[in-house]
């Protein structure tokens, strides 16, 4: 019981001991003040009247970014991807590959830390695809630069091959299977981005794709 109140609350054992004791905790709404009793999955648990909520194995969730807002859990500038989920113990959540604070879409959200490593993990290869706007149109050789690895301002090696999808001229997809910090926008001498090969700023980008 200690425990579960901890992590519901958001506090220390000694304090959910504390809260425990002090009648403040029902299960099936009968009082506990026993800190040791074991909770069964099918009892109902309430602290000062409100219903707390037992997890049963890892949580997972899929979020649509907007922007403006960060993927952190925790930010004293900018708010959180957190808002928009209304879960227990939200702040165990963490985003198992981040999006940029003006990026939008596809957040994978979870307490399940392997699994994320799995998702995050360059040597799994997890593929990301953008929809990208673009300022200008598309260079005609971008996609071919793209396929075999762009130079990325103040990085030692080549990207791995992208796959660069030409939608309209100044839209397309991107494909990539790494995660480099700003990797999608940063520039790069002379003038190329993972995006483009040419001076040209992206408007926006989607992320609506992992495999």
């Amino acid at each position: 019981m200690i425990n579960f109140i901890a992590q519901q609350l958001g506090v220390s054992r000694a304090i959910a001991g504390r809260e425990i004791r002090g009648n403040r905790v029902t299960v099936d709404g009968e009082i506990v003040r026993n800190a040791a009793f074991k909770l069964l999955p099918e009892h109902d648990v309430a602290y000062d009247g409100n219903p707390l909520a037992q997890q049963h194995g890892p949580r997972y969730f899929m979020l649509n970014k907007p922007q403006g807002y960060v993927c952190s859990t925790d930010d004293p500038d900018h708010p959180t991807v957190l808002y928009f989920l209304d879960e227990p113990v939200a702040w165990k959540l963490h985003a198992a590959g981040r999006l940029d604070i003006d990026t939008t879409g596809l957040v994978l959200m979870t307490d399940d830390g392997q699994w994320s490593h799995r998702i995050t993990s360059p040597r799994h290869h997890c593929e990301k695809t953008y929809l990208v706007t673009l300022e200008s149109p598309v260079a005609d050789d971008t996609a071919e630069q793209f396929a075999k690895g762009v130079q990325l301002h103040n990085e030692k090696d080549l990207t791995k091959p992208a796959v660069l999808e030409v939608i309209t001229p100044n839209a397309g997809s991107l494909t990539i299977s790494e995660g480099r910090y700003h990797q999608v926008n940063v520039c790069s001498p002379p003038w190329v981005t993972m995006w483009l090969s040419c001076i040209v700023n992206v408007l926006a980008a989607l992320r609506w794709m992992l495999i």
